[in-house]
């Protein structure tokens, strides 16, 4: 079971001295709705309000007007812990608790919430299996982790107490090239599972366009440019900002299919190859070629 989330005109406006100048909002008059068990990416660049709008649907920044609902009610009239318990939060350093141990920091929210010990436990050890951990990590602590599994560990215990919502800020930005391709495989995969409802943030196109439904493009100040499928984006974009920022016109998003050497190549609008059609014309060409 996943939730719908509705940002119904929120703005956030921090005193002066707060990283904004004075009169200028975080986030300004914010509207979008995300069906439940879908993907929304908040897409923008450094300081364009992706995280602020993210961490108003768990009650971590309040907006200064506008509301969240999560299934139609606001958020701003549940208890703010109990509330946050209920939602899977993966930031970008995973976010562990250096002192406990891998199984101990992906049972925290179940026993917080009264879960059985054995039953959270068990729980744990098969999101390790989802998460491709080997169950001998259980027993380490995070100092001891590479930094792709440590990240793998912070989803794990996102998912712990099977939220209906997930939460995840930017949480891919601190591994190398292809740690993060496969981390990002494995969202795909288990979102394909799950269904759950997930905001994600990121400034990579790419990684928007990969992980997300929609997606939702950001300028300066928290102002909502476009939000549309990945397609709806590079086909239609609602101005030059937006073509600029998705790459609509850059020659590597140009892409066609010409022969070579008997074979269908997928070449950019510099004659790039970028991949293979596959002969049955299903999915994707073999290659970057997004």
């Amino acid at each position: 079971m996943s939730s719908t989330i509705t940002f119904d005109a929120v703005t956030k406006q921090y005193p002066a001295g707060r990283g904004t100048e004075s009169g200028s909002p975080a986030v300004d008059s914010f509207s979008a709705r995300i069906e439940a068990g879908t993907t929304t990416v908040l897409l923008g660049s450094s300081g364009c309000g992706k995280t602020t709008l993210l961490r108003m649907v768990n009650r971590m920044v309040e907006p200064s007007s506008g509301r969240v609902l999560i299934d139609d009610a606001d958020v701003a009239t549940r208890d703010a812990v109990a509330l946050r318990r209920s939602i899977g939060y993966v930031m970008q350093n995973a976010g562990l608790l250096p002192h406990r141990r891998v199984i101990d920091n992906i049972t925290l929210v179940p026993r917080l919430q009264g879960a059985d010990r054995h039953d959270a436990r068990c729980r744990a050890l098969e999101l390790m299996d989802m998460l491709d951990l080997d169950r001998d990590l259980a027993g380490r602590y995070p100092h001891q982790l590479s930094g792709g599994q440590a990240q793998r560990v912070g989803v794990a215990r996102a998912l712990a107490a099977d939220p209906e919502v997930l939460l995840m800020d930017e949480p891919f930005g601190a591994v190398d090239p292809l740690v993060r391709r496969d981390l990002q495989r494995e969202m795909v995969r288990i979102q394909a599972e799950l269904g759950k409802t997930i905001i994600f943030v990121t400034h990579d196109v790419d990684e928007a366009f990969l992980l997300g439904d929609q997606v939702a493009v950001l300028r300066a100040g928290g102002v909502l440019a476009q939000v549309g499928t990945p397609e709806e984006l590079l086909s239609k974009p609602a101005d030059e900002f937006v073509a600029d920022f998705v790459g609509a016109d850059a020659s590597r998003r140009q892409l066609r299919s010409v022969e070579r050497n008997g074979s269908r190549v997928v070449v950019d609008a510099d004659g790039r190859p970028l991949g293979t059609l596959r002969e049955d014309g299903g999915g994707a060409a073999d290659g970057e070629s997004s």
